[in-house]
């Protein structure tokens, strides 16, 4: 007789094969990934993971979701953080770059995958939408201060281009000591903060 799965069963095996299936897709990419090496990766039957999912896309639609909204929630800290600290207007680098590096599988299913069914998958959309805010919420909190005058969707990708560029080019073993991307985008995001009217204090790893 089957054994009868409670809810947290059915969570933990959830947040393993999410687990596993991040670190596959992040290193094969998600069609270079079958729902059976999942299986076999995970040491169960071929068809266990489908009483979990639906199929394979659900799964990257799961494990998408996961990583947008670790991401958001560890800006947000951070974001609060430092406005509990001074609300210094400054927009840091530091922690955005310490999520990717820390967590590249979880940045490479975030910014470096394409699923063109995401739209299907209302709890993955949220997320992204979160995620999003947290590029900008820094320049609309210094916007409502008075201490920033521009435009802060554009403010926002550019600072988040910034950011992202230099984390790529590290995650992909494209630079070399003592280029990194804390040395490369410390200095970009000082510079675009200076070209739209906010002198940033001279901080290091940001």
């Amino acid at each position: 007789m089957p054994k009868v799965l409670t809810e947290s069963d059915i969570e933990t095996f959830r947040e393993r094969l999410c687990d596993v299936a991040e670190q596959l897709f992040a290193a094969h990419g998600p069609d270079g990934v079958t729902m059976r090496q999942l299986a076999e990766a995970l040491g169960v039957s071929a068809m266990t993971p489908y009483r979990y999912f639906q199929d394979k896309d659900a799964i990257l639609a799961a494990v998408r979701t996961r990583a947008f909204t670790r991401f958001a929630q560890a800006m947000e800290t951070a974001w609060e953080n430092l406005r509990n600290a001074g609300g210094v207007p400054h927009q840091p680098g530091g922690p955005y770059i310490d999520f990717a590096l820390n967590n590249p599988a979880s940045y490479r299913m975030m910014f470096d995958t394409y699923q063109p069914t995401t739209s299907a998958y209302p709890d993955l959309v949220k997320a992204m939408e979160r995620a999003r805010k947290t590029m900008t919420m820094g320049w609309k909190d210094m916007a409502g201060r008075g201490q920033f005058t521009g435009d802060v969707e554009l403010a926002g990708h550019l600072h988040w281009s910034a950011l992202h560029g230099a984390v790529m080019l590290e995650l992909a073993g494209l630079l070399r000591e003592p280029m990194n991307a804390r040395a490369i985008a410390g200095p970009a995001i000082r510079a675009l903060m200076r070209d739209l009217g906010i002198a940033p204090p001279e901080k290091k790893g940001e």
